[in-house]
């Protein structure tokens, strides 16, 4: 979703209304120190006057001493400043990385599965990272710029309204009119920038899983050329934002010299027209000069808000996002007793899947579906699970529909085991209790011993505690699947869902699965897909699914 600059900013901070009192203190610690700073220069200039004679309200030797405490008070305050906002900073990006996980499994898995993981990555690392400016060095300098430019104009303007005015356009200029022109000139830079950035992490991110492939097949240099490719079109939007930026810097410099001999002649002139004397040049001149360093900060932000709030856009396209299929929460508990799915339509987009499908699934039966590839058959078993909802008819547990049941009582109810385990870089015993994370050692080997998996854990050197590798690749394509399946008959759910649980498995390991699934028999209810004829061997029924219709 594109959203102005203005309305991601003002979401952006209102994520800060928790920290809102660290942020009150970062500022007023950020305007005590710039003041400080300003006056030491103008002190100087109180200085100069009292060695040409002029009348002072304190002596010299006071003025020395304010100026030393001054100078003592701006680092003190300069560091609480920094301490303040970068706590604000990182504590905000922990709870903002927080809230897009959150958002990403409200959204799994029907929002996710057309988007580029290496995107995602993208957007929980390096877009969450950047928004880190935008905290630190961004809410609290603006407000700052503002009170202090205040603090500043009603000091100028004592010796003279007029100068006062300048110094009020000279702050209005360098730190409003300049960032907002740098902004304008980038236009979409930004967002052109991190979307090239993520689609980059992406490919990287494909290239590395396919490595295999790539280096089989001698793809290696067509494929280094497209990285190559797509690195240097990234660096053009880099680049294209550093020359917006160093023309707002050279811009803003000249800026700063053209308003300081401005207040110079226009001081000059009210002194000769008598309407200052010569502490009324010097005075606001030295203080116009040593106090645009808040206002400068907010210039040179100009072209890097604009890949803050590109980066920023993109985090909140997630957290915004509304999930194709809500959580369930509030509804009465309900104990499994069979299930069913009666006349369901489905399909992706405009593409029918499923028409009119009715499989009834007794508790305690073991249920076997086949069909051709991409015949419906795995999307039947997700809509169980209720991944998605169906267009027309019911889905339903122990007579309810699925749509009325809490998710917590789906997930516990079922377990699901497809053709591809996904296993974490992690031990085997780790990745075994994502299925249940109090499991005893005992359960760990009951559970592998179903999945015939016990005695090749047993004979690796580390045992449970072997790690499986990023992705599980130390591990066979068998060894993964019979890892989720022992998850599966660890997590004890009373409905199995099984996609294909024995396509990369050899036949005696097949035929001891497929006793310990007989075992389970009027204990467990399981649906159970596959092309194998032995595998159906064990189904009480089997449906057959061809061009979305059952028979």
């Amino acid at each position: 979703m594109k959203r102005s600059g203005f309305a991601v900013m003002t979401r952006l901070i209102g994520l800060v209304r928790p920290l809102a009192g660290y942020m009150a203190l970062a500022v007023t610690m950020g305007l005590a120190g710039h003041l400080c700073a300003t006056f030491l220069t103008v002190l100087g200039g109180f200085g100069i006057l009292g060695v040409l004679g002029f009348a002072l309200p304190l002596p010299l030797a006071g003025l020395f001493g304010i100026a030393a405490v001054l100078a003592l008070l701006r680092a003190v305050l300069r560091y609480g400043e920094q301490a303040c906002n970068h706590f604000i900073a990182f504590k905000l990006l922990a709870l903002l990385r927080d809230k897009v996980f959150r958002a990403l499994r409200r959204l799994a898995p029907a929002k996710l599965e057309s988007r580029e993981k290496g995107d995602l990555i993208a957007v929980i690392t390096s877009d969450i990272e950047l928004l880190e400016v935008f905290y630190a060095h961004t809410i609290s300098p603006a407000l700052i710029a503002l009170l202090f430019s205040a603090v500043m104009v009603v000091f100028i303007a004592g010796f003279h309204p007029l100068l006062g005015a300048l110094a009020l356009a000279a702050y209005a200029v360098v730190g409003l009119a300049v960032p907002l022109a740098t902004s304008w000139a980038s236009g979409q830079d930004g967002l052109r920038l991190r979307t090239a950035s993520g689609a980059l992490a992406g490919f990287v991110l494909d290239s590395l899983r396919g490595l295999p492939e790539i280096l089989q097949y001698g793809a290696g240099t067509h494929r280094l050329q497209q990285m190559q490719a797509r690195t240097e079109a990234l660096s053009r939007e880099e680049a294209r934002l550093k020359r917006t930026a160093g023309r707002s810097t050279a811009a803003t410099q000249l800026i700063l010299w053209l308003f300081d001999l401005g207040m110079l002649f226009a001081a000059t002139a009210l002194c000769l027209a008598g309407a200052v004397d010569f502490a009324g040049v010097l005075i606001p001149t030295i203080a116009l000069m040593s106090s645009f360093g808040p206002v400068v900060a907010l210039a040179n932000l100009g072209a890097t808000l604009q890949s803050t709030f590109a980066a920023g856009n993109r985090v909140l396209d997630i957290l915004e996002e509304t999930p194709l299929v809500q959580d369930i929460h509030g509804q009465p508990e309900v104990t499994f007793a069979g299930a069913g799915a009666e006349n369901v339509t489905f399909g992706y987009g405009a593409e029918t899947i499923l028409q009119n499908v009715t499989v009834p699934v007794p508790a305690g039966q073991t249920i076997g579906i086949v069909g051709r590839s991409g015949s419906g058959k795995s999307t039947l078993l997700k809509l169980f699970l209720r991944f998605w909802q169906v267009e027309q008819g019911q889905v339903q547990i122990s007579g309810r529909s699925v749509e009325h049941i809490n998710t917590g009582d789906l997930r516990r109810m079922q377990a699901l085991v497809t053709q591809e385990t996904h296993l974490f870089h992690d031990s085997i015993r780790n990745n075994l209790r994502i299925a249940k994370q109090d499991a005893t050692d005992e359960e760990l080997v009951a559970a592998c011993k179903k999945a015939s998996l016990h005695d090749f854990i047993a004979a690796l050197p580390q045992g449970y505690d072997t790690p499986v590798g990023e992705l599980g690749d130390t591990l066979s394509g068998g060894e993964r699947q019979r890892l989720g399946l022992a998850r599966a008959f660890l997590h004890d759910a009373p409905f199995l869902l099984l996609d294909e649980p024995t396509s990369n498995l050899d036949s005696l390991n097949e035929a001891v699965i497929l006793q310990a699934l007989e075992q389970e028999h009027g204990r467990r209810t399981v649906v159970l897909v596959s092309h194998r004829a032995s595998t159906m061997g064990i189904a009480d029924t089997v449906y057959s699914v061809e061009n979305g219709r059952v028979s």
